[in-house]
């Protein structure tokens, strides 16, 4: 695999896990980056990794968060992906894995719950790399601002998701 190939497949990555939250959320592309893979001398290897990023733009309340977080780590483990951390934290929550072909997946909420996927390739043949292409943004849109700003009916709820236990009404059971 060479970095072209790297970066196609971490946007890969990226759609496929996107696609798999329900209801959907609208995402927006970060900034794309690729570097050389040294070695302990710090001299070339002619290898190369790539970065690929996503920021969610709707609104995933603290109380969703953590469903959030739950959906796209059930999907990324029956993709056989493996949990390298967790970041529990009520306002900045984050998971990080590594998928089985060795490309590092987080989600990770950040500053006023700004919820982005990151996936960084292994190191891969040297090749040229093109930025994904990105919309650009309109002076003093929301989009420009870069935060969440696309309310959810799910996603931007105050209360937390409600239990999916079965109950007994009373005189059963």
């Amino acid at each position: 695999m060479n970095m072209r190939e790297a970066a196609d497949h971490a946007e890969g990555i990226i759609d496929a896990t996107l696609k798999a939250i329900n209801p959907p959320v609208v995402a927006m592309r970060g900034p794309s980056s690729d570097s050389s893979c040294t070695d302990l001398r710090n001299d070339g290897t002619g290898t190369g990794a790539v970065t690929r990023r996503r920021y969610v733009m709707t609104i995933i309340s603290t109380e969703r968060r953590g469903s959030f977080l739950g959906v796209v780590e059930r999907y990324w483990k029956n993709e056989g992906y493996q949990i390298k951390s967790v970041r529990n934290s009520a306002d900045m929550p984050a998971i990080f894995m590594t998928a089985p072909d060795g490309f590092q997946v987080s989600l990770e909420f950040g500053y006023k719950g700004q919820a982005g996927f990151h996936v960084a390739s292994p190191c891969v043949t040297e090749s040229k790399v093109t930025e994904a292409p990105r919309k650009p943004l309109e002076p003093g849109s929301p989009e420009s601002k870069g935060l969440p700003y696309i309310h959810s009916d799910f996603w931007s709820a105050r209360t937390p998701i409600p239990s999916a236990s079965p109950r007994t009404s009373a005189g059963e059971g």
